[in-house]
């Protein structure tokens, strides 16, 4: 099956205690030998925003035709998020925002959150946030608080990274598809089970549904896998693939 593949939810950085490593050579042979054509790729692990960004752009600067940066800001240091913004998608093109409110300990819907919300609805900018959805505890990014602020902060674009990650998230990340239009799945996890890639399709629709791998934390060859085995069309294999998240970020089609 010929179609272009685009890593949605993908990482650079250093990460010792699970031994990741940025080696950009490495990183290329997996996705060569995954079939990605386009990794976007983000940098969670420093406080002060610029450095995340600075540390994605090396590797967008020597392959801007494999990579595409994203940006991470977090409200902790909020004097610097929105100058970071207006820098990341201003002057040096990133394509969408990551969040990650674990690092924070605050949910995704705390107020210290809007004014970086806010920002992104003026700019109609894309958002992806970790979501996960274990137990009754786990409560910092369970899908179900994403509807409120999709509904709220509606010009935004709101992608699910991990759709929940394990069933218990996954029924309330297709959930909040449902309700919201402008909620999208994305598909990387190692705690899902069998049906999950079957599941998050039919339930949130082939249309709204983004390939990613995790890397390096995962490897991208078996997340291509879980697609590419899915008991779903070929059409719409295509589309959770790649052809979505080219759409969804007036990326160039290829292909």
């Amino acid at each position: 099956m010929k179609t272009p593949v685009v890593d949605f939810h993908a990482h650079v950085g250093r990460w010792g205690s699970f031994g990741m490593a940025d080696d950009l050579e490495t990183y290329l042979r997996v996705m060569d030998a995954a079939g990605v054509d386009i990794s976007c790729i983000n940098c969670i692990f420093y406080g002060e925003a610029h450095r995340n960004l600075d540390s994605v752009m090396p590797f967008v600067k020597k392959h801007p035709d494999r990579f595409v940066p994203v940006a991470y800001v977090t409200p902790r240091y909020l004097q610097d998020a929105i100058p970071e913004l207006e820098r990341a998608f201003g002057k040096l093109g990133a394509r969408f925002l990551k969040l990650y409110p674990t690092y924070l300990g605050k949910p995704i819907d705390d107020p210290s959150y809007f004014p970086i919300f806010e920002w992104a609805n003026d700019h109609g900018i894309v958002i992806m946030s970790h979501s996960s959805f274990f137990f009754e505890g786990d409560t910092l990014t369970m899908p179900r608080l994403f509807p409120a602020l999709a509904k709220r902060f509606n010009k935004v674009r709101w992608v699910l990274g991990h759709s929940g990650n394990n069933m218990n998230g996954q029924a309330q990340a297709v959930a909040a598809a449902r309700e919201c239009d402008n909620i999208y799945l994305e598909t990387c996890t190692s705690m899902a089970e069998a049906g999950t890639i079957e599941f998050l399709v039919n339930g949130a629709g082939e249309d709204r549904v983004l390939y990613g791998s995790d890397m390096p934390l995962l490897d991208a060859r078996n997340q291509v896998g879980r697609i590419v085995t899915a008991d779903i069309s070929d059409e719409a294999k295509k589309k959770v693939l790649g052809l979505n998240a080219i759409k969804l970020l007036g990326l160039k089609n290829k292909s």
